[in-house]
């Protein structure tokens, strides 16, 4: 398990190095973690072919290349604040106004075991101004001969915490994306999602919608198929580089528009499975 304490927490749009990368290998895929820059997946290569936007592509900012956890929460938080058990908290802006995507992102994880198809990591959730309820995050990553299996799970320490995680994956941008999302929050003047739920209008999106089923990417004579045990999915696909579809367990600002409570020792887990085929021509 990692140590006790955490770095401190850069602005989101500051560079974070890959460092090391641990690549794990089945057959036609290939998996490269990067455990000392926000236990994040640097690159994903299929039969050659690559499908994660890398560190050289991303430019400066740390939240925009590879496939990172998002915990303790995912997405924006309004200007960094919320409610819980009747007290009123406040986090650390780090994009704009508000506080984007937990502190997992931008954090070293520790390799708690690593082999060929297989991986482990975790993380110590601080206590202190960045996130003051503690906990511990982890993660596992099995590589098949076509598929990626990831899971994501938070528990809380010896106090009750609010909790949402999620999976921000940027592709490569697809030929083709293949969604059909049942609803969506629509958002207000400041980017954040709000109640009611709407109907989606047409893309592009950089949204959050309730969607059951798989959701395909077309690239390069690929097919990759996408399921989680989730039914939240933010869908950014404005940016002529790439494309992002990130399994969610709750809106962002979960913590005002769906609040989720753990008490001291309750989990909270998120699957993300990846499949790959060659499409048909």
């Amino acid at each position: 398990m990692a140590a006790d304490h955490c770095l401190p927490i850069d602005d989101a749009l500051a560079p974070l190095p890959a460092g090391r990368l641990h690549w794990l290998r089945v057959g036609e895929l290939e998996v490269a973690l990067a455990p000392e820059a926000g236990g994040r997946i640097a690159q994903i290569r299929y039969a050659g072919v690559d499908w994660l936007v890398g560190e050289d592509d991303a430019g400066p900012a740390a939240i925009g290349w590879g496939c990172y956890p998002m915990v303790p929460w995912a997405g924006r938080i309004r200007r960094g604040g919320f409610i819980f058990d009747g007290r009123s908290f406040t986090l650390p802006a780090n994009f704009g106004a508000h506080a984007i995507h937990g502190v997992g992102f931008s954090q070293p994880w520790h390799v708690d075991s690593f082999h060929p198809q297989s991986a482990t990591l975790s993380l110590a959730l601080p206590n202190d101004a960045y996130w003051p309820f503690g906990g511990v995050a982890t993660q596992s990553v099995h590589v098949g001969a076509s598929s990626l299996q990831l899971q994501l799970m938070v528990e809380a320490g010896d106090q009750a915490m609010p909790a949402e995680l999620g999976w921000h994956p940027w592709f490569r941008k697809p030929d083709h994306l293949l969604f059909t999302p049942d609803a969506m929050y629509p958002r207000d003047e400041e980017g954040i999602a709000t109640l009611p739920l709407c109907k989606p209008p047409p893309g592009p999106w950089d949204d959050c919608f309730v969607a059951n089923g798989e959701t395909v990417l077309l690239l390069a004579g690929q097919r990759l198929r996408l399921r989680s045990n989730a039914d939240h999915w933010v869908v950014y696909d404005g940016a002529a580089h790439a494309t992002c579809v990130e399994p969610q367990t709750g809106p962002p600002d979960a913590f005002t528009l769906a609040p989720r409570r753990l008490a001291a020792g309750q989990r909270l887990a998120l699957t993300f499975e990846l499949a790959w085929e060659i499409a048909d021509s």
